[in-house]
């Protein structure tokens, strides 16, 4: 009887012992956002501007493009925002600005139109080059060609950089 009470109580011992190794050698992480950044490792962002490089421009996105980029990884990240020297860091510019005909009405007229924005972006991660990279991201929006595009343009744009942002975020830190 006595042995099996220690028989017993050495697999309670050795179960609690793995037990408590697993359990603290295994890192589960989940996040809600999409993101799959270690906080221990990395920790802060920076953005340069985003210049306008091309043939069409309308002044207001560089501005627009920059405070949608900080504010959704702010919103959705914990990384600091630094004016430079970031962990990770993001530079670029808009390169594409452009209007197209989709579609054509019964009449031979324009009846839709097409925005599109591409953006240029350089990403570096100081703390794991192999995820470095310089990719083109872009997005378009459709509106009817009765209006002027000086009427819709500030909801296209916020539209259209909402996707690309998406896109960014998805590409830099909701790495799967």
């Amino acid at each position: 009887m006595v042995w099996h009470k220690k028989a017993i109580s050495a697999t309670l011992i050795t179960v609690a012992v793995i037990g408590t190794i697993a359990f603290t050698a295994c890192k589960v992480s989940y996040s809600f956002n999409g993101s799959s950044i270690d906080y221990n490792v990395t920790k802060s962002i920076s953005f340069d501007k985003f210049p306008i490089r091309c043939a069409y421009v309308w002044s207001p996105m560089e501005g627009m493009f920059y405070n949608a980029l900080a504010d959704a990884y702010s919103q959705k990240t914990k990384l600091k925002l630094l004016k430079r020297n970031g962990d990770l860091q993001l530079s670029g510019e808009i390169t594409e600005y452009s209007q197209t005909n989709k579609s054509v009405s019964a009449e031979g007229y324009s009846a839709q139109t097409q925005l599109k924005i591409t953006v240029n972006v350089r990403f570096i991660n100081t703390k794991n080059h192999s995820q470095d990279f310089e990719k083109q991201f872009s997005a378009t929006a459709d509106y009817d060609s009765k209006l002027q595009l000086t009427a819709v343009q500030e909801q296209l744009v916020t539209e259209i950089f909402k996707d690309i942002i998406d896109q960014i975020f998805n590409a830099t830190v909701a790495i799967w």
